[in-house]
């Protein structure tokens, strides 16, 4: 029995290069199940304000999130066997940050 998951789908567009000119390519659409709600987990990232920038939050919950998520579907793999303690103790620490008062 396949585990429950949410669905997302993700739209990466490139707009312009590293010297500001625009780039004409087809956007990636990426479709992906989560076993997390990441919309929520963006939420708590810009409610702890890590970086003073909610741009920021959101852009790092959702690269933890693809990430964390390829580790685990692929735990047995030894190219995490040395990353998955520390990935595991840096998780732990993340989420006993608490949330800021400010907004």
């Amino acid at each position: 029995m396949e585990k429950r998951a949410h669905q997302y789908k993700l739209t990466l567009e490139y707009l312009k290069d590293s010297k500001g000119e625009p780039i004409s390519a087809d956007p990636i659409e990426l479709t992906f199940n989560n076993h997390d709600d990441i919309f929520s987990i963006i939420e708590r990232q810009k409610n702890k304000n890590l970086f003073g920038d909610k741009q920021q939050a959101t852009e790092f919950a959702i690269g933890l999130k693809l990430f964390s998520e390829v580790m685990l579907k692929n735990r047995k793999d030894p190219l995490f066997e040395e990353l998955a303690p520390a990935f595991g103790a840096f998780m732990k620490r993340l989420k006993a940050i608490p949330a800021t008062d400010s907004e």
